[in-house]
């Protein structure tokens, strides 16, 4: 081999070590590039997330008042949907109530009876939206919504039920006051 083709093979093997070099940079680059974009539309997600939680609950933390006669006052906002849901408590444990004044009694999905420990105390058949449904009795000792304690009020446990709301029939609503303004209601002790 001449020394000029030894010159010229050592600089191939350089250009080729360059390019070995200049492989895994651009590897490691389009690796943090990609890092840098799932963790924009992480932050994204849990931005939208909330937003998208308040539009479903826009009561989660509701406003309280008290009325000129003293009694307690809840003002609520409708949700995106036209409803009013709201976060609350059955016996001192958090929920979530989806107000409907077409439900004779409160309805509480299995599911969510089982977390809050409630017995039943047999059951019956009720018709719903859905047909015909076998619900089982209980009791709740206290439900709040914001500065509003109920105390003893009638419910049912309904098995076919899949959602996470409590539905706030009105064996609850019937002991309280309640006005709708717009999209806000003011429910208010009796």
């Amino acid at each position: 081999m001449k020394k000029d083709d030894r010159n010229s093979s050592e600089g191939n093997n350089s250009d080729n070590n360059d390019n070995g070099n200049n492989d895994v940079s651009n590897n490691i680059g389009k690796f943090f590039i990609w890092i840098a974009w799932i963790l924009a539309i992480g932050v994204l997600v849990f931005i939208f997330q909330e937003t998208l939680e308040r539009q479903w609950n826009p009561n989660k933390n509701p406003d309280v008042y008290l009325s000129n006669t003293g009694r307690a006052e809840v003002h609520l906002q409708q949700n995106r949907q036209g409803h009013y849901v709201v976060q609350g408590s059955i016996n001192d444990q958090k929920a979530i109530f989806l107000l409907d004044t077409g439900a004779t009694q409160v309805s509480i999905p299995a599911h969510i009876a089982e977390q809050l420990n409630l017995q039943s105390n047999g059951s019956y058949r009720v018709q719903t939206a859905n047909g015909s449904v076998k619900v089982y009795q209980t009791s709740l000792n206290q439900l709040s919504i914001g500065n509003i304690f109920l105390y003893n009020i009638d419910a049912h446990i309904n098995p076919a039920m899949q959602s996470d709301e409590i539905l706030l029939g009105m064996s609850a609503l019937r002991k309280l006051e309640f006005q709708q303004t717009g999209k806000q209601l003011i429910l208010r002790e009796q």
